[in-house]
């Protein structure tokens, strides 16, 4: 999942930022309202993390502008403005959630995994591709009713291609995806979690089942005759 924080306190934003890629989130961080709202526009982000009190624009504004170009984001409001009027006004511009600072982290992530598990459930819940099952609410994935165990990277990085079966990924979409903006485009760290990845599934690169390395980057294959299993009963 990748997350976008508009917040003009550089440290607080920082802080979030790295307590959130603790918990596996790709984070990206603007500092203005025309930043937030740009990166908005561009990048492809599950949420966003907005504050209202910011320099060059109003956070309400940012709110209204991607809430008309993008209405499936999802936008939680990090404010001090705690009034009920505030608040009232905060979501009837688009917002589906709004916290009032001081906040604890605990809150702030528990909100973050309500929303994208409501979200979630309104698009596609469980995603299936052959006998791999993946569901993005609790972070559980199988292979048949095998559990994989996965570090958080390599379930993003699976989850990105189950969403795409069958599509080429570049390793740029699955850094910017993954990791977030502020990365080496040449790192070889994707090709370091994809070799992981293809390990926990039993998949070999010359004769994937799974992975398939193509020109331009990575393909998830779906194999035949194995999407009629019965998925364990862990959702």
């Amino acid at each position: 999942m990748r997350i976008l924080i508009v917040e003009d306190e550089v440290d607080l934003a920082r802080a979030l930022a790295r307590g959130l890629k603790q918990e596996g989130y790709a984070v990206d961080i603007a500092l203005s309202g025309e930043e937030g709202w740009a990166k908005g526009e561009i990048n492809e982000y599950d949420l966003v993390i907005l504050d209202l009190n910011l320099p060059d624009m109003d956070g309400l504004e940012v709110c209204r502008c991607l809430r008309e170009s993008k209405p499936e984001l999802l936008i939680l409001m990090l404010t001090a403005r705690g009034r009920l009027e505030d608040r009232v006004t905060g979501l009837d511009r688009g917002a589906d959630d709004y916290l009032v600072k001081p906040f604890y982290f605990e809150e702030l992530l528990a909100r973050i995994r309500a929303l994208l598990r409501r979200d979630l459930r309104a698009r596609q819940p469980v995603l299936r591709a052959g006998d791999l099952t993946l569901d993005p609410a609790t972070h559980v994935a199988w292979k048949g009713k095998r559990r994989l165990e996965l570090t958080a990277k390599e379930f993003a990085i699976l989850e990105y291609l189950m969403r795409r079966p069958g599509e080429v990924v570049s390793q740029e979409d699955i850094i910017e995806h993954v990791w977030g903006e502020n990365v080496n485009l040449f790192t070889s760290s994707v090709r370091v979690h994809i070799c992981s990845l293809r390990r926990k599934l039993g998949d070999d690169a010359k004769h994937p089942r799974y992975i398939e390395t193509v020109a331009g980057g990575y393909r998830l294959l779906v194999p035949e005759g194995e999407g009629n299993e019965t998925p364990p009963a862990f959702w």
